[in-house]
């Protein structure tokens, strides 16, 4: 893999770590941190949490010592968040830290007075977590990992990339709602003359036939809409677009590393860090209803020159020129 550009993280002013007593904590008692996360254990979960608890031991929580990390994973199995989330306030945790929107929901069903922080999720106001972005209200706050604006980018570089395309398949998952901020809109594709096709896909036994379904559609490309439960099967799925000849996009760079052809999208080990910057104003004494939560503002473009090469396509000079990650 080759690094076309390095971006280093800026901390908000006044995030640099200050001795632990300042903490709103009893005196040598450690913080409990709850992390709710709807995904399996793969490489992928893993590096994200990894980013979030180097940040907080950046700011000075050391884990075993002044800090101590309580993790629950659903294993892609939404029904068991709430259960999961219970056994988090069950554990005394003094705040709770969440991977997906629905891990979020799950942990504000569960407390209306522990501090949430979401990691990375759809829109928060949509979801109903909190109020407004500038005040969130509530005990949630923290970073969000979808919008909007980035779908419709999606499009036109996958269009940059096969000015061909005519036909557009979306893959997305009907039952969650962030994974519909990954791909276009009907209206995003008549803007670039190419019709947008939308096919569902609910759990990873369902992707086979949907990539049948898309190739008798005679789709040109496909995107994949974001969806935490399909992280861990991430290879599968890239394997599927190349053996289907199917070039995809996707919105989280980890599809690139497995095989998709480009992927647009958020840095998920910012936002991870950026979360534990949240978590940490959290302990020293700061409202969540108080901290305005952050959607995306730092995007990479990764492209896969070995998936490229298996389909036949050569990218445009220019466009891997603009990429953040070039892999061969």
């Amino acid at each position: 893999m080759i690094a076309r550009r390095v971006f280093i993280s800026t901390a908000a002013a006044g995030l640099l770590a200050t001795p632990l007593a300042a903490l709103a904590q009893p005196q040598g008692k450690p913080v409990r941190i709850g992390l709710l996360d709807l995904s399996a254990s793969d490489p992928g979960s893993v590096a994200r949490w990894k980013a979030f608890r180097e940040r907080l031991r950046e700011l000075g929580y050391v884990d075993g010592q002044n800090a101590v990390f309580v993790l629950r994973r659903a294993d892609e199995q939404v029904g068991r968040l709430p259960s999961l989330a219970a056994e988090l306030i069950d554990a005394r945790v003094d705040i709770l830290a969440t991977a997906s929107s629905e891990a979020a929901l799950a942990a504000k069903q569960a407390t209306s007075s522990i501090p949430i922080v979401t990691a990375t999720g759809g829109d928060l106001v949509a979801a109903g977590l909190i109020a407004s972005y500038a005040r969130p209200g509530g005990n949630i706050t923290g970073v969000t990992s979808l919008t909007n604006e980035l779908a419709g980018k999606r499009l036109e570089l996958l269009k940059e990339v096969i000015p061909r395309i005519s036909l557009v398949a979306t893959l997305r998952d009907p039952d969650n709602r962030s994974s519909a901020l990954a791909i276009p809109s009907e209206s995003a594709g008549k803007a670039l003359r190419v019709v947008v096709r939308a096919f569902e896909v609910r759990r990873p036994g369902d992707l086979d036939a949907a990539f049948r379904a898309m190739k008798r559609a005679h789709a040109d490309a496909v995107i994949f809409g974001e969806n935490t439960l399909f992280l861990a099967d991430r290879r599968r799925v890239a394997d599927l677009a190349i053996t289907h000849k199917l070039p995809m996009m996707a919105a989280a760079g980890e599809y690139a590393q497995a095989g998709a052809l480009v992927t647009y999208g958020t840095d998920y080990l910012h936002l991870f860090r950026r979360a534990a910057e949240y978590v940490d104003k959290i302990l020293r004494g700061a409202k969540p209803a108080d901290l305005p939560a952050e959607q995306p503002g730092k995007f990479e473009l990764a492209i896969n020159l070995k998936t490229a090469k298996a389909l036949g396509l050569t990218i445009p000079p220019a466009l891997l020129q603009r990429a953040d990650q070039v892999i061969e």
